[in-house]
């Protein structure tokens, strides 16, 4: 994976069917039309399936779906990203949200689970999960009982040259505290980073 890289083009599409408004982002350029096929592919199949699982398709007249997306990362041939799910059901008490990212190599279209991040006989989830800890003290975050480490699959994101592991609400923490989220920067963790994955190229200066 090289750092020198242009942006990929991007542009907003729409799903639009009835209580149902979904904004998500479309790959057009910058990479080559079987990795931009595939890249997209990805993308919706998740938008897809979040609006599956909020329920949507179940009961359409009494459910309402929003989405959007937020680009967190998109450069040195690393795109990461986010899909912002928002659904409320008539007569809840309040609506409920879910996020979810992907991290893609744009050379090749690949999704980056969390662990092929990093060394593979590194303890990554014992250092990831001793600094999230270490960031909920500090912050004087409340737990819904005891900390939930970091799983293998857990819900991640690369904003320049951090590493932002998140937790979905109620996840481990109370609905008023929203989406808890632990910016680690790379070079805290350099050390366990799989200098050819997206963290690797990150951690190049210039």
């Amino acid at each position: 994976m090289s750092y020198i890289q242009l942006p990929v083009q991007i542009i907003p599409r729409k799903i639009t069917e009835y209580n149902l408004e979904v904004f998500y982002p479309a790959v057009v350029g910058g990479v080559n039309p079987e990795v931009m096929q595939k890249i997209n592919r990805e993308i919706l199949d998740l938008v897809n399936h979040l609006i599956t699982e909020q329920g949507y398709f179940q009961e359409p007249k009494t459910t309402q779906v929003n989405g959007y997306f937020e680009i967190k990362t998109n450069e040195r041939g690393v795109l990461s990203l986010s899909i912002i799910n928002y659904t409320y059901r008539y007569h809840a008490a309040h609506g409920m949200t879910i996020i979810k990212s992907l991290t893609f190599d744009i050379e090749s279209g690949k999704v980056y689970e969390l662990g092929e991040l990093f060394k593979p006989e590194s303890d990554y989830l014992k250092k990831l999960s001793d600094i999230v800890l270490k960031q909920i003290k500090e912050r004087e975050i409340d737990l819904l009982g005891e900390f939930k480490p970091v799983k293998p699959n857990q819900d991640y994101y690369i904003a320049d040259k951090s590493l932002v592991i998140y937790y979905q609400l109620y996840e481990i923490t109370p609905y008023v505290f929203g989406f808890p989220q632990f910016p680690i920067s790379v070079y805290e963790i350099q050390d366990i980073i799989n200098e050819d994955g997206p963290l690797g190229v990150m951690l190049i200066n210039g």
